[in-house]
């Protein structure tokens, strides 16, 4: 499913999981709240996943839209709202002290970490597969 709304959307969501699982592995031994530190990664990953999905919804939306006037007024709104929807639950998680909100932000940040490694997992995976 995820193909279909982009191509390089599922090597993105690995991405961002793979991510989370190297951030978990990694940093869960240093800390003292283990749980607290998990569940605030986790959420952010979360939150990280479905950032991926919605850009990637947002723009398969506006280049088949067509009226390039409308399109563009809808990616500002979706943008400011996905803003907006990403404060709440940083808000949420910090109000309620549910986890760690400084891995929550590190678990978010996965998006641009997989986003920038792509490209790398491509080429690694065309070699892999024979594809040049």
């Amino acid at each position: 499913m995820l193909r279909r709304i982009n191509g390089a959307l599922p090597g993105l969501v690995a991405g961002i999981i793979g991510y989370g699982v190297v951030v978990q592995l990694a940093g869960v031994w240093f800390v003292s709240d283990k749980l607290g530190y998990s569940i605030g990664l986790w959420y952010g990953i979360a939150i990280a996943v479905w950032l991926a999905i919605n850009i990637a919804t947002v723009i398969f939306d506006s280049v088949v839209m067509g009226d390039s006037k409308q399109a563009s007024c809808i990616i500002i709104a979706k943008s400011v709202l996905r803003y907006v929807v990403v404060v709440i639950l940083l808000f949420l998680l910090g109000y309620f002290r549910f986890g760690n909100l400084f891995t929550a932000f590190a678990g978010v940040l996965g998006l641009k970490v997989s986003a920038y490694l792509q490209p790398l997992f491509g080429k690694i995976s065309d070699r892999i597969h024979g594809r040049r």
